[in-house]
């Protein structure tokens, strides 16, 4: 595992569009509503967001190639697990836990006393984070006009 420079974010592309599609597929409200932007422009906030010093971004590489990838966000006491990512063909191999336990190491470092994830609804994921202890703390409802 290795952490991104704000100049590498572009290699998250095929992270993103894997994701893209696995909402499109499990959201039990939204299908077929993702990304809400173009890629990117994700990758050119995410680029942002690092140069800032406010975000880090970690990755797990498979056979040479990145396989998954973490971002956090870090405002002072406050910290958010923004993107986690594990390309379909690795799930199963301990790297989602590798990166969880890598956003909460550097959160904790930097004086996070507060973490926020958001999972979508219907994506199995909720229960991976439960068993990190994180436990529902609202619902958001939306409307599109």
């Amino acid at each position: 595992m290795k952490e991104l420079a704000a100049g590498e974010v572009y290699k998250l592309e095929e992270c993103l569009t894997e994701l893209a599609a696995h909402h499109n597929e499990v959201s039990r409200n939204f299908r077929g509503q993702y990304p809400k932007k173009p890629i990117g422009e994700t990758l050119m906030s995410f680029e942002k967001d690092v140069e800032g010093g406010g975000s880090r971004i970690a990755v797990t590489e498979h056979d040479g190639s990145i396989s998954g990838f973490c971002k956090i966000d870090i405002d002072g006491a406050d910290g958010k697990i923004d993107y986690l990512i594990v390309l379909k063909s690795v799930r199963g191999t301990g790297a989602g836990k590798l990166l969880v336990d890598w956003a909460l190491d550097v959160l904790g470092q930097n004086g996070v006393e507060r973490v926020e994830v958001r999972v979508v609804d219907g994506n199995e994921a909720i229960h991976f984070y439960e068993k990190y202890g994180f436990r529902v703390n609202s619902h958001i409802l939306r409307l599109d006009m």
